[in-house]
């Protein structure tokens, strides 16, 4: 008989604080991946999951059938997933008419390193742990448990961390025990059903467990399961993008976002991946082989790049109508925005504009600095297909095929899914090659504010910096405004030093505001 597999998802995750806001607590990642993936792909090929949704339920749902579409779900609706009468037992009682055999029951914030085994018998995991307090526990003697202890009952040497994960094959029996529970069964969830089968023989098996459902647990998951040479991603508390096998699923809480993703990918087909699948909050494609451009990088593939782009950045003709609208669309990208980000780096940090030198350089303030913009001159764009985020790590290079593709393009340009600003993209392209990813991932970089001074310094690749230079060659030889490219990828600097860590943060915010000042100093 196919194995059925039981995971409730059903449960806030409300210990992972503002990681669930988004999400379902399966879906946190764990090496660029959702727990719940890790924990299907322990499972045998023809398992047979059966799954309860409740809180982010859809995106359960969703993510399941776009990254594992040869796999069999049982999707069921719990109604009450919070708030009175809810609980774990509630949900597993929901699952009960699809569980009418034997299953295993293994917790949506339990990994493992080691095979499940067999289900030729009932039986329970546990792990060792220093510390019994903040574990229920199993008291196991000669390989069978022989006690399953609420929190604070266990004893060092006899007991051990039950861990949320069990073969029951007295699927009746263990049925019959919850139901008869009531309330005590609804908080209990799967330990209460478990207790009765004890007299009966249970086999205990040691695991080494790692536990996803708090930060702290979390974090050491994370770093047990980190894999060499994996995508370097920065996080996003509303966006995610998992690499599931053949599939990668970009996630985002916002609608828009993956709707206007699916459009412009339509628009841009020649130069990215195909969709494979679409949901209301995320999208899958088949994962392109090769290296991203910052890992495969030598002048002699930079300056392929720029060739290949230059068929890609096709200037769009505009009458005069749509060539205002492009220009206020541009004008409100960097101006209003750059005003309103670096208004929230301000009240994020606790900080405020001030004159502070900045590696030794004296500084006006940097509202000063804003108001010296040309704001009209970098607004007169050129409008033309775009990509919108345009990065080394958001290139793929496929040595076999010589062939490149761009990934994770920006969903529209001020509104537009067609038309975008061409130095907008030579501008975030430079932005890359001055910030690497991975340099800064490697937290090879260093930012203080002190005694009215800011200080800064991050490591570069002498390859990038040897890029940057042939890049203000070639932006001069194709004839676009090598000014005009630095100001913008200032602004980028300045535009997305809210949105990151402390104190990676106040690097770009300083890097941005020394860039600034140095292409202002410039004749125009």
């Amino acid at each position: 008989m196919t194995v059925r597999v039981c995971i409730p998802t059903a449960g806030t995750g409300s210990r992972l604080g503002e990681l669930t806001a988004f999400l379902n607590k399966s879906l946190v990642s764990i090496a660029n991946r959702p727990t719940l993936s890790h924990q299907i792909e322990q499972c045998p090929p023809d398992a047979e999951f059966v799954i309860a949704l409740g809180h982010k339920g859809p995106l359960v749902r969703h993510f399941l059938e776009l990254a594992y579409p040869e796999r069999t779900f049982i999707f069921v609706e719990v109604d009450r997933y919070e708030g009175s009468g809810s609980g774990l037992g509630y949900s597993l009682l929901q699952c009960k008419p699809h569980l009418q055999q034997p299953f295993i029951f293994l917790s949506c914030d339990t990994l493992v390193r080691e095979p499940l085994p067999a289900l030729d018998g009932n039986w329970v995991a546990y792990a060792e742990r220093d510390d019994l307090a903040a574990y229920r526990t199993l008291q196991v003697a000669g390989g069978r448990a022989v006690a399953l202890c609420e929190k604070g009952e266990g004893r060092p040497g006899t007991h051990h961390p039950y861990i949320g994960l069990a073969g029951i094959v007295d699927h009746a029996q263990f049925w019959d025990a919850m139901e008869a529970g009531a309330g005590a069964a609804i908080e209990g969830g799967e330990a209460f059903g478990l207790r009765p089968l004890l007299a009966a023989g249970v086999a205990a098996h040691a695991f080494t467990w790692f536990d996803t459902g708090n930060p702290p647990a979390l974090e050491a998951a994370r770093a047990a399961y980190a894999e060499a040479g994996a995508p370097n991603i920065l996080p996003k508390a509303n966006e995610a993008i998992w690499f599931v096998g053949q599939q990668v699923v970009k996630f985002s809480d916002d609608l828009s976002f993956i709707a206007n993703r699916v459009k412009r990918a339509a628009e841009i087909q020649d130069f990215v991946p195909r969709l494979t699948g679409v949901r209301p909050n995320m999208y899958s494609y088949r994962n392109v082989q090769g290296d991203v451009v910052s890992e495969a990088v030598d002048l002699p593939l930079f300056a392929r790049l720029l060739e290949h782009c230059s068929g890609f950045w096709r200037e769009a003709d505009l009458d005069d109508a749509a060539r205002d609208a492009f220009q206020a669309q541009c004008r409100t990208f960097y101006h209003r925005k750059t005003l309103e980000r670096v208004a929230l780096y301000y009240r994020t940090f606790g900080t405020e504009d001030g004159c502070e030198s900045i590696n030794g350089v004296a500084m006006p303030t940097l509202a000063t600095l804003l108001q010296q913009v040309d704001w009209d001159d970098l607004a007169q764009g050129l409008p033309g297909r775009f990509h919108g985020d345009f990065h080394f790590e958001n290139i793929l290079w496929n040595g076999g095929q010589q062939a490149f593709t761009f990934l994770d393009w920006r969903q529209d340009f001020g509104g537009s899914l067609t038309v975008g600003d061409i130095y907008y993209d030579l501008a975030k392209l430079l932005h890359g090659l001055i910030v690497s990813h991975e340099l800064i991932a490697g937290d090879h970089y260093h930012s203080e504010r002190r005694d009215g001074a800011i200080r800064y310094d991050f490591h570069r690749k002498q390859m990038l910096v040897a890029c940057e230079r042939h890049f203000d060659l070639w932006l001069a030889q194709q004839g676009y405004s090598v000014r005009k490219v630095r100001m913008l990828t200032a602004l980028i600097y300045l535009n997305i030093a809210a949105l990151h860590h402390d104190p990676y943060s106040h690097l770009l915010y300083a890097l941005g505001k020394d860039m600034l000042h140095g292409v202002l100093a410039q004749p125009a």
